[in-house]
């Protein structure tokens, strides 16, 4: 079936669907809200460029309609009734529902733990816009003009102007917080140690385990003679302050443009104690982040000496650590503010 004609055959159900009670209205939401309609603009991605502003159009529209018969349904489920149909008078004589103070939202919680560990070792909080050129997003952290992270399968753009290797004019919502320690690096001379805690935008269908929205914190330290030790005692600081004094940590090659050499953080699984859990996938470790040394191009285009200054960068996924600290196995409870969920949060 055409992506245009499954639009509108999913438009047809939503609006013949039938709703009369709250158990119907939450099925409503299951089936097109978070159903049938994200697995469309899951479809993005396969559309051609010249159809895809129409097929964003009609999902959008789509998504539109559901929404607003939800809302409509919603409040005519909860208007309380009276024989005949009528609405309920209000009684003015009833008490008023008892003031409730809010709670600090999981992912807050987080945030501001990872950020009062490192600010105990030196690190300042820096950040930045979250619509991004192509320059601070891409090019000065070293990836090439091919690389995958460029296309708009992976990226959402705001304006894409650029073509062959001439793209610095493309604007983006940014895909991590690493552009800030560009502008940090270029508008500061070294030493250097921040934290660039963010919200992120990546082009991913949304589901347990991804979104298209979610938090980074990433970290630099670049001064003369940081070494890898340097980087690794860091992280053994964090893990223990986070997780517990008795979580060992393991470090595993990997590769970033934007460090060399590279290397992907487990932790010791600290709900099993490396016994093997569903959480560690039964291997007794969890990953954490990625990190490495700065590459000598990334400090070469922010202008400063890589012959003189080393450094080393580090990120890691907000929601990732909340998971793992609250053993919470949805990534989509975070954006979904259901006060159940919430309120478990209310004496952390």
């Amino acid at each position: 079936m055409a992506p245009m004609d499954k639009v509108k055959e999913v438009l047809q159900e939503v609006e013949d669907y039938a709703i009369e009670t709250r158990e119907q209205l939450e099925e409503f939401k299951r089936v097109f809200i978070k159903g049938k309609i994200g697995e469309l603009f899951g479809e993005m991605r396969n559309i051609p460029n010249e159809e895809r502003k129409a097929f964003g159009a009609a999902i959008n529209q789509l998504k539109d309609t559901a929404q607003t018969k939800f809302k409509e349904k919603l409040a005519d489920i909860g208007r309380p009734k009276k024989k005949g149909g009528n609405s309920a008078p209000i009684d003015a004589t009833l008490p008023t529902v008892p003031h409730t103070l809010g709670t600090v939202h999981p992912l807050t919680l987080t945030r501001n733990r990872i950020v009062e560990i490192f600010e105990r070792i030196g690190f300042n909080v820096s950040e930045g816009p979250e619509v991004e050129d192509d320059w601070h997003n891409f090019t000065a952290l070293n990836f090439p003009h091919n690389h995958p992270a460029r296309e708009m399968q992976d990226t959402f753009f705001i304006e894409k102007q650029g073509k062959g290797e001439d793209k610095n004019d493309d604007i983006a919502l940014r895909t991590h917080t690493s552009s800030v320690q560009i502008r940090v690096m270029e508008n500061q001379k070294p030493p250097i140690r921040t934290l660039s805690p963010g919200r992120v935008f990546r082009n991913e269908a949304i589901s347990a385990r991804a979104h298209c929205v979610f938090h980074q914190v990433e970290g630099l330290y670049v001064d003369e003679n940081v070494s890898f030790a340097d980087l690794k005692q860091t992280l053994y600081h964090f893990a223990k302050e986070m997780f517990g004094k008795n979580t060992k940590i393991r470090f595993r090659p990997s590769y970033f443009p934007f460090t060399e050499p590279s290397a992907e953080v487990d932790i010791s699984c600290f709900i099993c104690d490396s016994k093997g859990c569903n959480v560690c996938k039964y291997s007794g470790w969890v990953e954490i982040m990625g990190c490495g040394m700065v590459d000598p191009n990334v400090l070469a285009n922010c202008g400063i000496d890589p012959e003189k200054y080393t450094g080393f960068a580090f990120g890691m996924g907000i929601e990732r650590i909340a998971m793992l600290k609250y053993q919470i196995n949805d990534l989509r409870l975070f954006t979904e503010n259901d006060i159940r969920f919430l309120r478990q949060f209310s004496k952390m």
